[in-house]
């Protein structure tokens, strides 16, 4: 079983992904401030932002299911972490590689919000880094084995997902709505204009970085 500080370890790491992701323009902040200002009301950013989040959090329910349907297989946990942190390094390789942004999300109205988010954080592969992170949370130990073990999955995993990706949608939704409030009160438009970040590249190492520790991870047992 998981010792407490690995567990809490863990647990840092899904909020401080959804921060991560917060921060990052790319998953919808930015968008949430247009919406305020067009219609020039308060009201519309908190609106927007929970449409993103809608978005997001489906994404990542969308993701971290099948890998719980998957570690029910208990026989196979060890080789599906693997390949998941593979799966992850692939997906921050080919994001080096290929740095031009999916042209489906410029073909997604703004006005569908829970869409555009939803295919955003699907695209950029933000659903698969918190894969890792997920299963090392769901490991089971080595004196837990057959009918116990399943039982066990079977009964936490599907909920564990759930409240994975509620943390994390909330604190990336937290520091999103932070960023977009403070622009839309105090910094303007022309200031989020002038001074847009990309951190496109920066992503693609996260995402190769949180596959390694979930390789090594299940390699070493934890």
């Amino acid at each position: 079983m998981l010792d407490g500080n690995t567990v809490a370890a863990l647990w840092g790491a899904v909020i401080l992904s959804g921060l991560y992701h917060g921060v990052n323009p790319g998953m919808g902040w930015p968008l949430a401030v247009s919406a305020a200002l067009m219609e020039r009301r308060r009201r519309a950013m908190p609106a927007a932002l929970a449409l993103l989040a809608a978005g997001h959090f489906l994404a990542m329910i969308g993701i971290l299911l099948p890998f719980s349907l998957m570690l029910m297989l208990v026989t196979w946990e060890g080789e599906i972490r693997v390949a998941a942190g593979l799966l992850v390094i692939a997906m921050g390789i080919y994001l080096l590689v290929e740095t031009r942004h999916p042209r489906i999300l410029a073909r997604v109205h703004p006005a569908r919000l829970t869409l555009w988010s939803f295919l955003a954080a699907m695209a950029h592969g933000a659903g698969l880094m918190l894969v890792p992170i997920y299963l090392g949370i769901c490991a089971i130990g080595a004196d837990e084995t057959g009918h116990l073990a399943a039982e066990t999955l079977m009964r936490g995993n599907l909920a564990t997902a759930f409240f994975v990706a509620l943390v994390h949608t909330a604190a990336m939704t937290l520091v999103g709505g932070l960023i977009a409030l403070v622009i839309y009160l105090w910094l303007g438009l022309r200031f989020l204009s002038s001074t847009w970040f990309n951190l496109d590249r920066v992503w693609a190492v996260s995402l190769i970085l949180v596959g390694g520790f979930g390789v090594q991870a299940a390699l070493s047992g934890h």
